[in-house]
Protein backbone atom coordinates (compact mmCIF):
# COMPACT_ATOMS: atom_id res chain seq x y z
CA UNK A 1 0.00 0.00 0.00
CA UNK A 2 1.32 3.40 -0.96
CA UNK A 3 1.79 5.88 1.85
CA UNK A 4 3.08 9.44 1.87
CA UNK A 5 4.72 11.06 4.89
CA UNK A 6 5.45 14.79 4.98
CA UNK A 7 8.09 16.39 7.18
CA UNK A 8 9.98 19.65 7.54
CA UNK A 9 7.26 21.96 8.75
CA UNK A 10 7.72 24.29 11.67
CA UNK A 11 7.72 27.86 12.89
CA UNK A 12 9.72 30.42 10.92
CA UNK A 13 9.88 34.20 10.78
CA UNK A 14 8.69 36.09 7.74
CA UNK A 15 11.39 36.15 5.10
CA UNK A 16 12.76 32.82 6.23
CA UNK A 17 12.94 29.45 4.50
CA UNK A 18 11.79 25.90 5.04
CA UNK A 19 12.20 22.71 3.05
CA UNK A 20 9.37 20.21 3.12
CA UNK A 21 9.84 16.58 2.24
CA UNK A 22 7.32 13.96 1.14
CA UNK A 23 8.57 10.40 1.46
CA UNK A 24 6.68 7.71 -0.42
CA UNK A 25 6.52 4.06 0.39
CA UNK A 26 5.44 1.39 -2.05
CA UNK A 27 6.24 0.90 -5.68
CA UNK A 28 5.99 3.03 -8.77
CA UNK A 29 6.85 6.42 -7.30
CA UNK A 30 8.67 7.54 -10.42
CA UNK A 31 5.72 7.00 -12.77
CA UNK A 32 3.26 9.33 -11.05
CA UNK A 33 2.99 13.07 -11.08
CA UNK A 34 2.97 14.58 -7.61
CA UNK A 35 1.73 17.76 -6.02
CA UNK A 36 1.87 19.98 -2.94
CA UNK A 37 -1.29 21.52 -1.51
CA UNK A 38 -2.00 23.65 1.50
CA UNK A 39 -4.95 24.44 3.71
CA UNK A 40 -5.09 27.42 6.01
CA UNK A 41 -7.53 27.51 8.95
CA UNK A 42 -11.03 28.20 7.73
CA UNK A 43 -10.05 28.00 4.08
CA UNK A 44 -10.27 25.41 1.34
CA UNK A 45 -7.32 23.29 0.35
CA UNK A 46 -5.46 24.88 -2.55
CA UNK A 47 -2.88 23.68 -5.04
CA UNK A 48 0.63 25.01 -4.51
CA UNK A 49 2.75 23.21 -7.10
CA UNK A 50 2.92 20.07 -9.22
CA UNK A 51 5.71 18.04 -10.75
CA UNK A 52 5.37 15.45 -13.50
CA UNK A 53 7.13 12.11 -13.59
CA UNK A 54 9.62 13.72 -15.95
CA UNK A 55 10.24 16.74 -13.75
CA UNK A 56 8.06 19.36 -15.43
CA UNK A 57 6.77 21.82 -12.85
CA UNK A 58 3.86 24.19 -12.40
CA UNK A 59 3.21 26.70 -9.63
CA UNK A 60 0.35 28.68 -8.25
CA UNK A 61 0.81 32.38 -8.90
CA UNK A 62 1.08 33.15 -5.20
CA UNK A 63 4.29 31.08 -4.84
CA UNK A 64 6.01 31.68 -8.16
CA UNK A 65 9.56 32.84 -7.68
CA UNK A 66 9.56 31.83 -4.00
CA UNK A 67 8.86 28.08 -3.89
CA UNK A 68 10.57 25.28 -5.81
CA UNK A 69 9.18 21.78 -6.19
CA UNK A 70 11.52 18.90 -6.97
CA UNK A 71 11.71 15.14 -6.73
CA UNK A 72 14.35 12.46 -6.27
CA UNK A 73 12.98 9.28 -7.75
CA UNK A 74 15.92 7.27 -6.43
CA UNK A 75 14.90 8.24 -2.91
CA UNK A 76 11.11 8.09 -3.52
CA UNK A 77 10.94 11.62 -2.17
CA UNK A 78 9.47 14.93 -3.30
CA UNK A 79 10.49 18.30 -1.90
CA UNK A 80 9.17 21.82 -1.60
CA UNK A 81 11.78 24.50 -0.99
CA UNK A 82 10.03 27.55 0.39
CA UNK A 83 11.88 30.86 0.47
CA UNK A 84 10.83 34.40 1.33
CA UNK A 85 8.02 33.04 3.44
CA UNK A 86 5.11 35.32 4.32
CA UNK A 87 2.58 35.11 7.17
CA UNK A 88 -0.08 34.25 4.59
CA UNK A 89 1.86 31.07 3.77
CA UNK A 90 0.83 29.72 7.17
CA UNK A 91 -1.07 26.49 6.53
CA UNK A 92 -0.92 22.75 6.75
CA UNK A 93 0.92 21.46 3.70
CA UNK A 94 -0.02 18.17 2.10
CA UNK A 95 1.62 16.12 -0.62
CA UNK A 96 -0.37 14.08 -3.10
CA UNK A 97 0.48 11.34 -5.50
CA UNK A 98 -1.62 11.39 -8.66
CA UNK A 99 -2.25 7.69 -8.82
CA UNK A 100 -5.68 6.05 -9.00
CA UNK A 101 -6.95 6.68 -6.43
CA UNK A 102 -5.03 9.80 -5.41
CA UNK A 103 -2.96 9.24 -2.30
CA UNK A 104 -2.58 11.99 0.32
CA UNK A 105 -0.15 12.46 3.13
CA UNK A 106 -1.18 13.48 6.64
CA UNK A 107 0.22 17.00 6.31
CA UNK A 108 2.88 19.08 8.00
CA UNK A 109 2.19 22.42 9.65
CA UNK A 110 3.99 25.57 8.52
CA UNK A 111 3.64 28.69 10.64
CA UNK A 112 5.15 31.97 9.51
CA UNK A 113 5.33 34.71 12.11
CA UNK A 114 5.40 38.41 11.23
Amino acid sequence: QVQLVESGGGLVQAGGSLRLSCAASGRGFSINAMGWYRQAPGKQRELVATISSGGNTNYADFVKGRFTISRDNAKNTMYLQMNSLKPEDTAKYYCARYSSPIVWGQGTLVTVSS
